[in-house]
C-alpha cells in the first residue's frame, strides 16, 4: 500500500502524521501541492496511490486537487465534497440544517443596507464572519448599530470574495469556553474545551486546551455533523448555550490537533493513519474485485467461440 500526503507546508501536525506512518512501516510519499502539476488527460501516475491524505493550508488549492483526484477515482481523505462544504461557512450551515443538526441562527445578506436590516432584526450582539476563513480570523462581534455600520462599510469597501456576502450569525452567550471534538471515520475519538477570556476561543488565538469527556450528546452531535458534511476526518466546533444546549458552530476538514494530544491523551495522528490504512485496504480490495471481474469477462468471451467448435452450442 502506498499513501500520498498532499501538503503545502510541513507543520507540527504533518510531522506527527509522518512519524505515525513510519512507526507503522507505511510506504508514504510527500507531495508538495505548490509544485504538483495535474495533467488532466494523464491520471496514471496518481493512480499509484491507494489513498491520498490532503493537508494543504490553501483551501482553493486543496479543493482543486481533490476535485481532479476524485474525478480520476483516487481515494482522498478528505474528499472534494467535504472540502467544498467545510470550506464555505454558508455551505456548512446549509448542510447542517438539512441534516437536522442544531446550529446557531444565520442570516445572509448581499448589501450593507440589507445586512444592517438583518442585524437589527436579529438583535445585538451578532457575529459577522467571512464566507471563507479559519483560525478565528476576520470575525467581528457587533454590539450596536454604530459598530455595525462601520464594519459593514469596511467589508463592502474591501470587496474580495470573503466579504462579498454578509454572513450574520447570532451571538451565543456561552461560558468562557467552547468544545472541539475530533471525528475519525465513524468515531468521536476525543474532545477538548478551549478556554479564553476573549469571546474567540481558538487555540490559534490563545485559547487554552483542556480535556473534555466525550459524552453521548457530544458523540452523537459530532458524528451527525461529520456525516452532514460528508464524513472522513473532521474537527467539530460546538457551542454551549446558557440553557446547556449544544450547537454545532463549524466543521473543519484539515484539522489541527497538536495542542489536543497532551490534554486528551489520545494518539490523534495514529488514529488518522489507522483510518487511512482502512481506506487504502478497501481500495485495494475494490481494485482486486474489478480485476477478477474483468478476468471473468475475458474468459467468458474466450469460451463463447470455442463452444461453437466443440458442439457446446447445441
Amino acid at each position: 500500500m502506498k499513501i500520498g500526503i498532499l501538503y503545502s507546508r510541513i507543520r507540527a501536525e504533518e510531522k506527527l502524521i509522518i512519524r505515525a506512518m513510519e512507526e507503522r512501516g507505511v510506504d508514504y510519499e510527500l507531495i508538495d501541492a505548490r509544485r504538483a502539476v495535474f495533467d488532466l488527460a494523464r491520471p496514471e501516475a496518481w493512480r499509484g496511490y491507494d489513498v491520498i491524505l490532503e493537508r494543504c493550508i490553501s483551501h482553493s488549492r486543496a479543493l482543486a486537487a481533490l476535485q481532479i483526484l476524485g474525478s480520476w477515482g483516487v481515494p482522498c481523505v478528505n474528499n472534494a465534497r467535504v472540502a467544498q462544504v467545510c470550506g464555505s461557512k454558508l455551505e456548512t450551515t446549509l448542510a447542517l440544517l438539512a441534516a437536522g443538526v442544531p446550529t446557531p441562527r444565520v442570516q445572509i445578506a448581499a448589501t450593507p443596507e440589507s445586512a444592517l436590516a438583518a442585524i437589527e432584526e436579529m438583535g445585538y450582539p451578532v457575529v459577522l464572519k467571512p464566507a471563507v476563513g479559519s483560525w478565528g480570523r476576520l470575525l467581528a462581534k457587533i454590539n450596536d448599530r454604530e459598530a455595525a455600520e462601520a464594519v459593514l462599510e469596511h467589508k463592502a469597501t474591501l470587496g474580495s470574495y470573503h466579504h462579498s456576502i454578509f454572513y450574520i450569525q447570532e451571538y451565543v452567550r456561552k461560558p468562557d469556553r467552547d468544545i472541539r471534538s475530533f471525528v475519525v471515520g465513524e468515531e468521536t475519538i476525543c474532545a477538548i474545551t478551549r478556554r479564553s477570556a476573549h469571546w474567540i476561543t481558538n487555540t490559534a488565538r490563545g485559547g487554552q486546551a483542556e480535556n473534555c469527556p466525550v459524552t453521548s450528546e457530544i458523540d452523537q452531535l459530532s458524528r451527525a455533523a461529520a456525516q452532514a458534511v460528508g464524513g472522513g476526518i473532521v474537527a467539530v466546533d460546538l457551542l454551549e448555550t446558557e440553557t446547556g444546549e449544544l450547537l454545532v458552530n463549524e466543521v473543519n476538514y484539515t484539522m489541527e490537533f497538536r495542542n489536543s494530544i497532551a490534554p486528551t491523551g489520545v494518539d490523534i495522528p495514529g488514529r488518522i493513519v489507522d483510518y487511512l490504512l482502512e481506506i487504502g485496504e478497501l481500495e485495494i480490495g475494490r481494485l482486486e474485485i474489478e480485476r477478477l471481474e474483468d478476468q471473468g469477462r475475458s474468459i467468458s468471451n474466450l469460451q463463447s467461440p470455442i463452444s461453437l467448435f466443440t458442439g457446446g452450442g447445441r
